[in-house]
């Protein structure tokens, strides 16, 4: 479902184009995020000793959202992890899986992704084996099959970014640009990770807007001068701009996540949640 921009909130930039904090205030009907989710891969250590624990304590900050990633979860008990969050009242609406275990055991995968509740897989990361033209048209051609198998099934397909996407230029385009030009974008979404699109050196405001209409979902995490990665509010982003972007229309879900979050991550996390929480745009 397209969420309203009474509902929504989302943005980033990239340090030479994301637009500083600071910028003009928002006026006072701006809107807000509602769910705020955050990717588990934040939080793989004590999610791989304690899953149902950190579960608890994602919930008791206030997210209502989580994204499987990392910590082991697809050997874990997906019932039990259902029925955690069920009780907690948290959803899981998409999850990271990688591109050889939908290659190689894609029904199982489809099991797992339903028993967990979620409507959207998607690949978190592919390998330099894959990122030449012929090898990447190979995997484009791979991710419509998915995406058209999983809609059979009456589930979604996302690709999520890093920074290679855009720096990486087989032919003279990127693979971002060439993931967007010849894949059916009907079928064919992008999760757009804000921060690696800034890394890249991209302009974070043109991405998400030559990118309308595909965006499923934001990764939200911050940029320090030294691009360095912090929690949200911690960093120079200007989360409203690019969340009162045009092509942010479309997002469906805006999680949370710093690949490099100081143990003990609890804190980190609860920065990042209270920062979009107050966020206006």
């Amino acid at each position: 479902m397209m969420i309203s921009r009474r509902n929504l909130l989302v943005g980033a930039s990239s340090a030479a184009a994301l637009g500083l904090a600071g910028a003009a205030a928002a006026p006072a009907f701006a809107a807000r995020l509602g769910a705020i989710g955050l990717q588990l891969y934040t939080v793989r250590d004590l999610f791989a000793k304690d899953p149902v624990g950190t579960l608890e304590a994602v919930a008791r900050i206030g997210y209502r959202e989580v994204e499987f990633g990392g910590g082991g979860y697809d050997a874990m008990d997906h019932a039990l992890l259902r029925k955690t969050m069920d009780r907690l009242g948290l959803r899981a609406p998409s999850i990271h899986v990688g591109y050889d275990a939908l290659r190689q055991q894609f029904g199982r995968t489809v099991a797992m992704a339903k028993t967990l509740g979620a409507d959207t897989l998607i690949v978190p990361y592919i390998g330099e084996e894959h990122r030449s033209e012929q090898a990447w048209q190979a995997a484009l051609a791979n991710f419509e099959r998915f995406a058209a198998d999983l809609k059979k099934d009456g589930l979604g397909f996302a690709y999520h970014n890093h920074d290679f996407e855009f720096t990486a230029k087989p032919g003279g385009v990127s693979l971002y640009d060439r993931l967007l030009k010849q894949t059916d974008p009907k079928l064919v979404k992008v999760e757009l990770d804000l921060y690696w699109a800034a890394f890249a050196g991209e302009d974070a405001l043109a991405v998400i807007n030559r990118s309308a209409g595909r965006l499923y979902a934001y990764h939200v995490k911050d940029m320090r001068a030294d691009r360095s990665m912090t929690a949200v509010g911690d960093g120079r982003t200007d989360f409203a701009a690019l969340f009162r972007a045009k092509g942010s229309a479309g997002v469906r879900h805006f999680y949370v996540e710093n690949d490099e979050a100081p143990a003990p991550y609890l804190p980190d996390i609860t920065t990042s949640f209270k920062t979009l929480r107050g966020l206006r745009f």
